[in-house]
């Protein structure tokens, strides 16, 4: 099993980075690198909670995304052709003074088959240095998402 533990400050906050992880429309990709489009799909939605398989590059995962604390979002993986046991992602948010935010991502690879463990021991070796520079690259895609969000609503205001 491989655990990898990342660390980023965003200037986004909590409830936009929320809306970004929980957000399964097209173009997910272009801020979540590891979730193609051509995997995606929902499979239920609610309130707090969804049932969504996606992946990328021949590996897939079904998850059980928990955001009933909005501050702490929970992806349990139920099923995939690579990953088992105690799978998933947990990403913690907490707000800072100065109007940032810290996100917190812990990802866990348990891998249940030869694709699973080979992969596990990639992310323990040369993913180690990969993944960090990928959840960077989604940080700034939030931030970039929220920036334009922002400025669509100051634009439509009169």
């Amino acid at each position: 099993m491989t655990t990898i533990h990342m660390r980023q400050t965003t200037t986004a906050t909590p409830e936009q980075v929320l809306a970004a992880l929980t957000d399964f429309g097209p173009g997910r990709e272009k801020v979540f690198g590891n979730s193609a489009d051509g995997y995606l799909k929902v499979h239920s939605k609610s309130v707090d909670h969804a049932d969504v398989t996606e992946g990328s590059g021949g590996v897939w995962e079904r998850l059980d995304y928990d955001w009933s604390d909005p501050h702490r979002i929970v992806m349990r993986t139920t099923d995939s052709n690579a990953w088992g046991g105690a799978s998933g992602h947990t990403y913690t948010l907490t707000s800072n003074r100065d109007g940032t935010t810290d996100i917190d991502a812990v990802v866990i690879r348990d891998g249940k088959n030869f694709k699973g463990r080979f992969f596990g021991f990639v992310f323990r070796t040369v993913g180690k240095g990969v993944l960090p520079k990928a959840f960077a690259k989604t940080v700034k895609a939030i931030e970039a998402r929220s920036t334009a969000a922002g400025t669509a609503t100051k634009e439509g205001q009169p």
